[in-house]
């Protein structure tokens, strides 16, 4: 693999840059706005490289890949948003594995994709490019999970779950088996889903609430 690069230093990028220590991956540096205009070099051990044009300078994609240090909230796009803009740039984002996470021989792991510590993932699971299955997340047999999806800390999907593109499953939340989240909808933290959750609507605890327009983008 080639050497790594962070983009951001936020609480995600540092939860990440533990998980690539513990994997042995070369990070070469971090790339971050705004480090680099408070005048840090360093940052967690790592060399400050430079706002994000400091890729398209100095480090094109034939030398290094990403990883996208950047956190999605269950409202905002920001995440994607870099995501699609790299790719097009050429870059490579490979997925990562915390060596204390669990993944099934036949479990597809798409690029981007970022499992951290303590999570797990069953036989037959197809996760999509770029999304998180965070801390302790655990993902059972035969779920489906689409791009650009959050799986937050310590969720439990039951098997044969479809979650759609750009979803958001929040932390200790339970969604039983055979359930689809549909397209940019937002489980919240603790909730128990027992039935289909449409596109866009949101369920905290009770009935599930639908947004009369998009919430605002990041």
């Amino acid at each position: 693999m080639r050497d790594l690069v962070l983009l951001g230093a936020g609480g995600h990028a540092r939860v990440l840059l533990a998980l690539m220590r513990a994997a042995g991956y070369s990070v070469l540096g971090v790339c971050d706005p705004h480090l680099a205009s408070s005048g840090a070099s360093r940052w967690e051990g790592l060399d400050v490289l430079g706002d994000d044009a400091a890729l398209l300078d100095r480090l094109g994609p034939e030398r290094v890949a990403l990883v996208l240090g950047i956190g999605q909230l269950s409202t905002g796009s920001l995440r994607e948003r870099l995501y699609d803009l790299w790719r097009g740039r050429g870059y490579a984002f490979p997925a990562l594995v915390h060596p204390a996470a669990w993944i099934a021989g036949d479990a597809l792991l798409s690029d981007g994709v970022q499992v951290m510590a303590g999570a797990i993932i069953q036989p037959g699971c197809a996760i999509g490019e770029n999304s998180t299955i965070n801390t302790r997340a655990s993902i059972d047999h035969d779920c489906h999970i689409a791009a650009h999806v959050h799986v937050a800390p310590g969720a439990t999907l039951c098997g044969s779950i479809h979650v759609d593109e750009g979803a958001f499953i929040g932390a200790g939340s339970v969604l039983v088996q055979g359930v689809r989240v549909g397209e940019r909808a937002v489980v919240g933290a603790g909730t128990t889903l027992v039935r289909d959750l449409g596109p866009r609507q949101i369920i905290i605890g009770g009935a599930p609430r639908i947004r009369a327009k998009p919430a605002a983008e990041s």
